[in-house]
């Protein structure tokens, strides 16, 4: 597997899009190696180095919009002329070479494009913010009808590993009751829970023109992503998005 993870779906060229893995970086164990969380516990210089390392790397235009995460289901959008609230778990912009990016250790990360390639966003999408309706509070928050708009969910927390109680899996449950064939009972008062899926389902719902799913498991796969459920101190990959200007 190389460093990142590019996206499997039909957007213009001029949208550059990709999920950086935990390889190619210089922190230590146990943020090896390419950590670009400032608020995990690794040295800070040492996640500087990665940022610039990522920004130098992979071309980046800009500096990313980096958001401080609370799972909440607050959205922002990204403008050159303004400052904005860094505290949200989604940014949507619509201008050239504004970085929208997200950090994600089991969570999902979702980014999405309109097929015109001149609207972008990406959606940090844990189970509350998932169960809160951080998707839906996203798409309505775009100005492109939905049915152009292109969604791709990357590397995250598989079912398999993913095992939560009947309170949480009754919050999803009240609001879709179709949504039981995505909880699998594991032992009394615990499920599997297929938290993708029932991304997907919800973008689905909502009239999505595509939905991709990368089947990329953050837990499985230790060597190339990092798991805060198998790990509890970790680092975090981040997943991009931008508009390129000079396409």
């Amino acid at each position: 597997m190389n460093n990142i993870i590019k996206p499997e779906w039909d957007v213009p060229g001029k949208v550059s899009a990709f999920c950086t893995t935990r390889r190619g970086g210089v922190s230590v164990k146990p943020f090896d190696t390419f950590n670009l969380a400032q608020h995990v516990g690794d040295d800070e210089y040492a996640v500087q180095a990665n940022r610039e390392l990522l920004g130098r790397d992979f071309g980046l235009p800009t500096e990313p919009c980096w958001l401080n995460q609370t799972h909440s289901t607050r959205v922002v959008t990204l403008s050159g002329a303004e400052q904005f609230d860094s505290d949200a778990d989604a940014a949507i912009t619509h201008e050239t070479d504004m970085i929208a990016v997200v950090m994600t250790a089991d969570c999902l990360p979702v980014l999405i494009c309109n097929r015109q390639g001149s609207e972008v966003a990406a959606v940090h999408a844990g189970w509350r913010g998932l169960a809160e309706g951080i998707l839906t509070t996203t798409l309505d928050a775009m100005t492109s009808s939905v049915d152009e708009l292109l969604a791709w969910i990357g590397p995250a927390v598989s079912q398999q590993h993913f095992e939560i109680g009947d309170e949480v899996r009754q919050i999803f449950v009240d609001k879709q009751p179709e949504a039981t064939y995505r909880f699998i009972a594991s032992r009394p008062g615990h499920w599997l829970c297929n938290l993708p899926g029932l991304a997907a389902d919800e973008l689905d719902r909502q009239g999505l023109g595509g939905v991709y799913l990368s089947g990329l498991c953050s837990y499985d796969d230790g060597e190339n992503f990092y798991s805060y459920r198998r790990e509890k101190t970790t680092g975090r990959m981040a997943s991009l998005i931008w508009i390129n200007a000079d396409a």
